[in-house]
């Protein structure tokens, strides 16, 4: 039986072995390219780009599989940006005006309480009736001791 099959095959064995080699080729330049990329997408992450090269050269698909399910969401110029904004945002809205300290809604400077929250802002000071810091022991309006 073995040699019957054996004469059949034998025309598209040269073939047979060229497609097995490029398969076996294939297989481990994905391999080398799945570590590669593996190792500088954790990089950029910040995530250990060592130890997720390794995973993915000891289990190859699986392990990649794995790391593409616990990678950070975000590379660490991505975090570092968004932190940027967010600060450049921060220093726009204290230019524009006040903001109350709890609830960061817009109020205004002689507000006594914050109109959102209702967080108190300032005292009024008891002679002329302006609004002042909490903190402040004297009006600055119209001297008189708080």
């Amino acid at each position: 039986m073995e040699e019957v099959l054996g004469e059949l095959l034998a025309p598209i064995k040269p073939a047979l072995d060229l497609a097995t080699n490029l398969c076996m080729l294939f297989f481990v330049v994905f391999s080398v390219a799945l570590v590669f990329w593996t190792w500088r997408d954790a990089e950029r992450r910040g995530a250990m780009p060592w130890f997720w090269a390794l995973v993915v050269l000891l289990f190859n698909v699986f392990g990649w599989a794995i790391y593409m399910v616990v990678r950070p969401p975000e590379s660490a110029l991505d975090a570092r940006e968004r932190e940027l904004e967010i600060r450049a945002k921060e220093v726009e809205l204290l230019k524009e005006g006040q903001t109350c300290p709890a609830c960061y809604q817009p109020v205004e400077p002689d507000y006594l309480i914050c109109p959102s929250c209702m967080k108190k802002l300032r005292k009024e000071c008891v002679e002329c009736g302006r609004a002042l810091k909490l903190d402040w022991q004297v009006c600055p309006y119209c001297k008189t001791k708080q």
